[in-house]
């Protein structure tokens, strides 16, 4: 009888990553990506790597409680066993949850053990957890941000549609409704009816201005909008929902499957974009696509399209994936797009190869955990 295999060593690395084009929305602008990177040695000789990340604020404090409180307890478990993992990480981290910091830290361990378990098996992610589908559709949001002018989202989503793509994201929150209505407008009548407008308010309106803004964005036949009130505020998303024709969609500042099936439960939402990092990892991103389909609601994840690709092939109600390149600078493979379809990669793994040598010239903090 062979004996389990167990989790030998854990590293952690810290890289920041300047965004390639100025990101601004309503509330923020996006400063540096900073991306903490975890990878398992494990006793079959097999490695695997996880990753989280945020906008500029934080990322010291997920390596910390990686280092100090989360990467010790890994020592010794037995890889396979991920969700007695994962809830045993989570109430170790009781105080804190539920909340960004610790789970971007849970999701890089969690995606960490995926990667093993895929690469333990040689399969890619997205057969791993159910191969539903082996391409979606695709939407840019590299563009569209808020301080761009009406002019400069045309030329910009023009471009985009002429690169294949079959939607892109505009922001929007401009001090007047009137300036939202014109840039929306103009972009509306430079692509044409059959290509998709999906809008971003980033949490920046209240109740009685989101209600304004949803009634002068009717006849402009937008995807949905995206996070147009607070995420607590899931009883002003139910009352704009039954307002408005836009589809709502909710799930980016969410960090917990009960967060989602509130939402669901009340009908506050039409669509639900998770992000692997913001709930934890693999392990509650799939519960909450399992959730939504059962309510007859599509997932259009969040950020990070190189691992969000390989969840959205596994499931059958994933709409888009949202294209914007993250790890081009630490990484030597691409997202593959074809025909306005992402295509989840074959590699075995979540199908990102890592550049180590660049990772290793540009990391800011590099720590082990082993065994004594």
């Amino acid at each position: 009888m062979h004996s389990p295999v167990t989790i030998e060593s854990v590293r952690l690395r810290q890289v920041n990553l300047p965004p390639k084009v100025v990101r601004t929305d309503a509330i923020q602008s996006f400063v540096t990506q900073e991306t903490i990177l975890l990878t398992l040695r494990c006793s079959d000789g097999v490695e695997g790597t996880g990753y989280a990340y945020t906008i500029g604020t934080g990322g010291s404090s997920v390596l910390a409680l990686l280092r100090d409180h989360l990467a010790p307890r890994l020592i010794g478990r037995n890889p396979l066993h991920i969700e007695a993992i994962w809830k045993d990480l989570f109430f170790h981290t009781h105080a804190t949850a539920v909340g960004a910091i610790t789970s971007l830290a849970l999701a890089c361990v969690d995606t960490a053990l995926w990667d093993w378990r895929a690469r333990h098996f040689a399969l890619p992610l997205w057969q791993l957890l159910g191969g539903a589908q082996a391409s979606v559709p695709v939407y840019t949001t590299e563009g569209g941000w808020l301080h761009l002018s009406a002019g400069e989202l045309v030329e910009q989503t023009l471009a985009a549609q002429a690169q294949g793509f079959k939607g892109a994201k505009i922001k929007v929150g401009r001090p007047h409704v009137s300036e939202d209505v014109a840039r929306l407008s103009a972009v509306r009548q430079a692509v044409g009816p059959a290509f998709e407008i999906m809008t971003d308010a980033n949490q920046g309106f209240d109740r009685p201005q989101v209600l304004r803004r949803a009634a002068a964005f009717e006849g402009l036949d937008l995807a949905w909008l995206e996070e147009p009130l607070p995420a607590e505020d899931v009883s002003g998303h139910r009352q704009l929902r039954a307002q408005t024709s836009i589809p709502v969609a909710v799930g980016e500042s969410m960090y917990h499957l009960s967060q989602f099936r509130e939402y669901l439960e009340q009908g506050a939402c039409s669509i639900v974009q998770p992000d692997v990092a913001r709930i934890g990892g693999i392990t509650p991103w799939i519960k909450v696509a399992h959730l939504a389909e059962g309510f007859d609601v599509p997932v259009c994840p969040h950020f990070l399209m190189e691992l969000h690709v390989s969840l959205c092939a596994a499931v059958p109600n994933a709409a888009w994936v949202e294209y914007i390149p993250q790890l081009d600078d630490i990484t030597t493979s691409r997202i593959k797009v074809e025909g306005g379809r992402a295509h989840a990669p074959d590699t075995p793994g979540l199908g990102i190869e890592w550049d180590w040598g660049v990772i290793a010239s540009r990391q800011i903090a590099d720590s082990r955990i082993a065994k004594p």
